[in-house]
């Protein structure tokens, strides 16, 4: 028998792709993702696109299936962003089944040609003043493990302008003194970017108050209260941070207010106090100066110019 008959032929790529194919794919693109934000973002939008396309008739996955999911997605009315980031899932997909062999090569780059929607106008950040920021700390004195906690993890946020993954995955081992300031660091943020926190005394206070309480010596800072009251585990999950926030700002008479809307208002609190711009960037751990300045929220001051006074006008002196 010639030797070419007796090896076995290379199985073809699949113009369709079965669940375990999607599976298979999914799992991919979730291990090549460093962020466990980042992977649970991706496995919750993978899924609602696997749910879509094993819901239609058996369709090719290519570019004009991705193009009908994007009509899908625009009439649910999703905004452009969420849209975008579904689509980018959907392109990771494609790759990650092209380089196990699942998909043909020229579908997946078909795929990846599908353009995002475009966004018109610039998304509406939220900030607080000054004033609310106070109101949000001293709605409520706390009187129990609980309320501590929670008043120490809203300060971390409008104090340090923390992301919400770097607050729940923050160890009393990384807070530390610098230069005679508390600090948070070597803090492995967005990215795998690392920065040092400068931890404010007033927030150290707080924080200190919650591990007294709570026993807590090492490890995880913030953690899980059972309804006894007691405080167990290694740590806590993203939707109790959201209920915390929610109800402090419920507490203060503040609307519709999310933990990253703690972190710009860090920013911007910053700003309007003198400090420096690339101080600021520092502070959040922007790599780009521009992504920092979208968080301050700046609008240019026509008015009371940045340029009337400069201190060579004739009647300087």
């Amino acid at each position: 028998m010639p030797q070419t008959t007796s090896r076995r032929r290379k199985k073809a790529p699949k113009r369709i792709l079965a669940l375990p194919d999607l599976e298979q794919a999914k799992s991919a693109v979730l291990s090549s993702l460093t962020s466990k934000s980042g992977q649970r973002t991706y496995d919750h939008a993978i899924r609602e696109f696997v749910a879509w396309y094993c819901s239609e008739p058996r369709l090719a996955f290519n570019r004009t299936v991705v193009l009908h999911y994007r009509i899908h997605l625009e009439q649910r009315g999703y905004a452009p962003a969420t849209i975008n980031l579904r689509l980018a899932a959907v392109r990771r997909v494609a790759y990650e089944a092209t380089d196990a062999g699942l998909l043909s090569p020229e579908l997946a780059a078909g795929i990846r040609r599908v353009k995002g929607v475009r966004r018109i106008g610039v998304r509406l950040g939220k900030w607080l003043t000054p004033e609310q920021g106070r109101r949000l700390l001293e709605a409520r004195t706390p009187s129990s493990p609980r309320e501590l906690r929670d008043q120490a993890m809203v300060a971390m946020l409008i104090g340090c302008g923390l992301r919400r993954a770097e607050l729940l995955a923050l160890h009393i081992e990384s807070i530390q003194q610098r230069e005679e300031h508390w600090v948070i660091a070597d803090l492995v943020g967005k990215g795998a970017h690392v920065r040092t926190v400068p931890v404010p005394a007033w927030v150290k206070h707080h924080v200190d108050a919650w591990t007294a309480a709570a026993a807590i010596t090492h490890g995880p800072v913030f953690r899980a209260i059972n309804k006894a009251g007691r405080v167990w585990g290694d740590g806590m999950s993203p939707k109790v941070l959201w209920d915390v926030v929610r109800a402090a700002a419920a507490r203060a008479g503040i609307d519709k207010l999310a933990p990253h809307d703690l972190r710009r208002t860090c920013a911007r609190l910053c700003h309007l106090a003198g400090g420096e711009l690339d101080q600021i960037q520092f502070l959040l751990g922007h790599v780009s100066i521009q992504t920092t300045e979208r968080y301050l929220g700046c609008k240019q001051k026509l008015r009371i110019a940045v340029n009337d006074r400069l201190g060579i006008e004739p009647d300087a002196a």
